[in-house]
């Protein structure tokens, strides 16, 4: 089912890209908290340059998904 192209928000409109955007926020946050449980960000030569990776991924799989 395709999104439609903007969303009405208290009167304004905003593309549905921004309502991905948090979404994909929210998850990647929750991912993020297991990644750092685990430690795992211990091996990454740069964390937060793989925190911005992981979450660049993760926003273009959703939009791409949405947006076939």
């Amino acid at each position: 089912m395709p999104l439609p192209r903007e969303i009405d928000l208290l009167g304004i409109y905003m593309p549905t890209v921004t309502l991905l955007f948090l979404v994909t926020l929210a998850i990647g946050w929750g991912i993020d908290r297991v990644i750092a449980w685990f430690g795992l960000y211990t091996y990454a030569w740069h964390p937060i340059l793989l925190r911005v990776s992981l979450f660049t991924c993760f926003y273009g799989v959703v939009a791409l998904y949405f947006y076939q």
